[in-house]
């Protein structure tokens, strides 16, 4: 048995892409970081509204006042595994047009913005 969420490719875009995205200034673009706050503290990209995974059970259930279900959703992790994990889980909710940043904010700081610390 499969999980249905998984047979369908999850839409993915490039830490160059996000810059762009970022520098565009869209307010219609919902960004979403997934890290723990430690994490978010040692490196992070202003506009970015933190989730962690570890305290889902603390906003799930509100997941639709932080969120509009129908704004382009940008997900951001370290590498990009639990951003993935967050993007099915949304598209589970009824989100419509969620995207994983491919590589994290690793692959940012390497390729994008040097000054965003690694870790």
């Amino acid at each position: 048995m499969t999980d249905k969420s998984f047979d369908q490719p999850m839409t993915q875009i490039s830490v160059e892409e996000l810059a762009e995205r970022l520098a565009a200034g869209d307010a219609n673009i919902q960004f979403v970081d997934v890290r723990e706050p430690q994490e978010s503290a040692i490196a992070s990209i202003e506009n970015f509204i933190n989730l962690p995974l570890s305290e889902f059970t603390d906003w799930n259930q509100k997941i639709f006042a932080m969120l509009n279900p129908e704004a382009e959703t940008l997900v951001l992790c370290h590498h990009g595994i639990r951003s993935a994990q967050m993007c099915q889980w949304l598209v589970a909710q009824g989100f419509t047009n969620v995207k994983n940043i491919s590589g994290g904010i690793a692959a940012y700081s390497q390729l994008v913005d040097p000054t965003i610390p690694q870790y």
